[in-house]
């Protein structure tokens, strides 16, 4: 052990905020799959359709992003996950503005979670072959400033209110792909789920490199370091005035 704190109780309403299509299969879905089955309900927010993900010739952005847009929700409905919400942000160009702030605030007080799963806008360096993609940065710090203090305070977006959406305070934040996660959640039951849900994904899965392979190898990893077979790690913020 690490010194990790205890796995938290699944939540009853969950929200997971990511950029694009497939990287909540890549990092987080083994723990979506298993609080479904505990009977969460939970919601996926991606801030772009993947329109941009692909190093291959002869395809533009509306058809790659509605076939990106296919494969994350069938990788959801593989884990459980009917709620899938889009927002349309152009694929490698987001940015962690007001406009996207507001959008995620309003996402958070429409489905009102108790948890919200995202990811760490200051991780550049994942190893040394992989530099963190810009909008995965600027989702996580967009998602975070939305989460605290934006949608707990009524006079903020104030044009929310007009559709009926009153201020939010979201108690739990799971924070992913970190380099200093001090929270396991034991997804040794859920990892076959997991797989499956990626393998959804196959626009992205095609350049030869074994990505089940990889992602075994990365839930046994953060499982080691919490004496548990295969888990997936996060930075748990647990805010006190939201009690």
């Amino acid at each position: 052990m690490t010194g990790s704190r205890d796995e938290p109780l699944a939540p009853r309403r969950a929200m997971v905020i990511a950029a694009h299509p497939d990287d909540i299969e890549f990092v987080v879905a083994g723990t979506a799959a298993k609080w479904v089955r505990a009977g969460a309900k939970v919601a996926y927010v991606l801030v772009t359709r993947g329109d941009a993900g692909t190093h291959k010739m002869g395809i533009g952005r509306q058809e790659l992003g509605c076939l990106r847009e296919r494969e994350q929700r069938a990788a959801a409905r593989t884990v459980g996950v009917d709620n899938v919400v889009f927002l349309g942000y152009p694929d490698g160009m987001v940015e962690p503005n007001l406009e996207l702030r507001r959008d995620l605030v309003r996402e958070i007080r429409r489905f009102r979670p108790d948890t919200v799963v995202c990811f760490d806008p200051t991780r550049v360096f994942v190893g040394s072959e992989y530099i963190n993609h810009p909008d995965h940065r600027a989702v996580g710090q967009a998602a975070l400033d939305a989460i605290s203090p934006t949608a707990a305070m009524p006079l903020a977006f104030e044009e929310l209110a007009a559709e009926g959406l009153g201020p939010h305070r979201v108690p739990q934040i799971l924070v992913t792909s970190t380099q200093c996660p001090d929270t396991f959640v034991d997804i040794g039951e859920t990892l076959g789920l997991k797989i499956e849900a990626l393998k959804q994904h196959a626009s992205q899965l095609q350049n030869g490199r074994d990505y089940v392979r990889l992602v075994r190898e990365w839930a046994s990893e953060a499982g080691a370091k919490a004496g548990l077979e295969y888990a997936e790690a996060f930075l748990r913020i647990v805010r006190p005035d939201s009690a």
